[in-house]
């Protein structure tokens, strides 16, 4: 755990990356570095089904020279910085002019960085997330109507960055992650109905219990049972509180992909007013 919150050697390899890339041609240069672990445990009908551990180490270069730009990453820490840089340089000479590539100005780089509580360094054992998925699972499968279960898991995780750049910027963060989730099963047969719940949060203090988790998914099931048909007619419309969340997100997502497809075609129109042609409007 000690070597998860000490950046100092990620900080080292950024910063040996973006030296080396200057030193093989790069006009500017930057180097990310992320390092994170994880654990994860999943029981079904009271049986560990899966138990997951994962560490990883990622760390990318980009280099510019003039207005274009490369970018090369690699999951080996050790690899050899030279090679990698001279491979991004190599690159960004032979990728295309961008009039938007280049390092943020320094007068838009942030020097003082508040805490924003975002690392919970109790990370949980494997037995203690196992716990948690046993007493949701538990609890899902005690509400009247549930028929079994699809499943109930517990996770935890910890990671970090370090950004440097060829400009004189060096920022890192860590934070930390925690969750539990429970599948429940009601009905029979072809009247079979599924829904969940879950809690995820940065400190496992704030987690939701277990047993409310589970409780809340074996309710949703329940309430699915015996759906009836509605005649057409106007209605308020009422999100439930996990689709709710993303609504904005799929709202801007359209309009970022409605953007994309319209850019070629005002760029067609402009082109075209350029040189002379009449263009639609």
């Amino acid at each position: 755990m000690s070597s998860l919150l000490d950046q100092s050697a990620l900080t080292d390899l950024a910063e040996r990356l973006v030296a080396a890339a200057r030193r093989a041609g790069a006009d500017a240069a930057d180097a990310l570095a992320v390092r994170g672990v994880s654990l994860a445990v999943e029981v079904r009908e009271g049986a560990v089904e899966e138990s997951e551990r994962s560490e990883g180490d990622d760390v990318g270069l980009r280099a510019f020279v003039g207005r274009r730009q490369a970018v090369v990453s690699t999951n080996d820490i050790k690899a050899d910085t030279a090679e990698l840089a001279e491979r991004a340089v190599a690159m960004a000479k032979a990728a295309p002019e961008d009039p938007f590539a280049g390092l943020a100005d320094r007068g838009q780089l942030a020097r003082d960085f508040p805490d924003l509580d975002l690392l919970d360094v109790n990370l949980p054992t494997v037995e203690e997330l196992e716990a948690r998925a046993r007493r949701a699972e538990s609890a899902g499968l005690g509400v009247a109507g549930v028929t079994t279960s699809a499943g109930a898991s517990a996770s935890a995780g910890i990671g970090g960055m370090v950004l440097v750049t060829s400009d004189g910027f060096r920022g890192a963060y860590l934070s930390s992650g925690q969750s539990v989730s429970m599948t429940a099963i009601a009905g029979q047969g072809t009247a079979m109905e599924r829904d969940y719940d879950y809690s995820s949060t940065v400190h496992g203090a704030d987690l939701d219990s277990p047993d409310k988790v589970g409780r809340t998914a074996g309710e949703r099931a329940v309430e699915r049972l015996n759906p009836r048909k509605v005649q057409t007619k106007r209605v308020p419309v009422v999100f439930d509180r996990r689709v709710a969340g993303s609504l904005v997100s799929q709202r801007d997502q359209r309009r970022r992909g409605r953007a994309q497809d319209e850019f070629p075609q005002r760029k067609a129109r402009a082109a075209a007013v350029q040189a002379g042609h009449p263009a639609d409007r």
